[in-house]
């Protein structure tokens, strides 16, 4: 599972958002199920006055896992970070990869069409 939160960050907030995000990586990197993750800025250019990009993202190995995390003390004192990512879709199923000079191969989904097998795998 892969988790993708997008920032906007004005240029006199980049150090104190630099240090709450790596925080909450840190946070998050505590989590049983977490995998890797990292902090990410926007190369593109801006002009004066216009905010910058930036991602959190995190790789689990599996939604259930992630989910859990969020009940995480630790986690839960990031929230006001988390909280400022941009209203869109953050958490995604990994559908295919490909190793350096390989070809994709496809992972398979683990959504289910059971509501029911659903909220029984998240209550474990």
């Amino acid at each position: 599972m892969l988790v993708v939160y997008r920032f906007a960050v004005t240029e006199g907030e980049t150090e104190t958002f630099a240090r709450d995000a790596e925080d909450a990586l840190a946070a998050l990197a505590s989590c049983e199920g977490y995998e890797r993750g990292g902090l990410g800025r926007a190369l593109d250019s801006f002009t004066d006055g216009e905010d910058a990009a930036w991602l959190l993202w995190t790789e689990w190995g599996d939604v259930g896992s992630y989910r859990r995390a969020l009940s995480n003390y630790q986690v839960k004192m990031s929230t006001p970070l988390l909280s400022r990512a941009l209203p869109e879709a953050s958490g995604f199923e990994v559908l295919a990869e490909c190793a350096p000079g390989g070809e994709p191969r496809r992972t398979g989904s683990d959504r289910t069409v059971d509501p029911d097998e659903a909220r029984r795998e998240a209550a474990r």
